[in-house]
């Protein structure tokens, strides 16, 4: 008489454990599993998609060789991953904008109408991290080159106050313009600025003769 073997439960997942650990060290280990993360999020959420009699060991395995395989260089799953969440986000977008177009009230339509475009965004995001996954952006490097023609001279001092000036400042007391000056050097006179003449449109300055009143 041959021996029946036991059930399976599905929901059990089988920990390895070494001779040197606990059974709880061995479960502390397993709750920080990527992969068995990963399938216990899926089996909770999973109920309403493929029944409660999903295997978590199965999921888990198959996670390891998605995992695997990405490692690889193969993205072959990852591809088909986004390619199908955009899909199923645009299915989300066009049902709850058909939804919203169908409300009589304001709030309504608003709260439809946001989810719809929430679910759009999402779609949107989705296909262009399917782009840059096939298609990776390369970085590009711009080196700046400073060419100067002759000679150049760098001065990192503090300027003077009067840098900014076309003529050194005079001593105190003077305050006679330089143009004044020139002109009294040239010609022996000094400019009678109390005087003027008007000329038709223009101004001009009447010199003073030597001696004069």
């Amino acid at each position: 008489m041959s021996k029946t073997k036991p059930k399976h439960d599905p929901k059990s997942l089988p920990i390895p454990a070494t001779p040197s650990q606990t059974p709880e060290q061995s479960l502390s280990r397993a709750a920080l599993v990527p992969s068995i993360n990963a399938a216990s999020v899926i089996e909770a959420y999973q109920g309403n998609i493929m029944g409660k009699d999903c295997d978590l060991a199965e999921m888990v395995e198959c996670l390891r060789e998605t995992i695997k395989e990405v490692k690889g260089g193969d993205l072959t799953r990852l591809e088909a991953m986004l390619v199908s969440q955009a899909t199923a986000l645009q299915t989300m977008f066009t049902s709850l904008a058909r939804r919203a177009a169908n409300q009589q009230q304001l709030r309504q339509f608003e709260t439809f109408m946001a989810l719809a475009l929430k679910a759009q965004a999402q779609s949107r995001a989705t296909v262009s991290a399917l782009v840059d996954l096939k298609y990776p952006r390369q970085a590009t490097f711009v080196k700046q080159a400073n060419i100067a023609h002759g000679p150049q001279q760098v001065n990192n001092g503090a300027a003077p106050p009067y840098a900014t000036s076309t003529h050194a400042p005079a001593h105190a007391g003077e305050t006679k313009p330089a143009q004044t000056e020139l002109l009294e050097r040239q010609h022996g006179e000094r400019m009678d600025t109390g005087k003027l003449k008007g000329v038709g449109d223009s101004t001009t300055f009447a010199r003073s003769a030597p001696g004069a009143g």
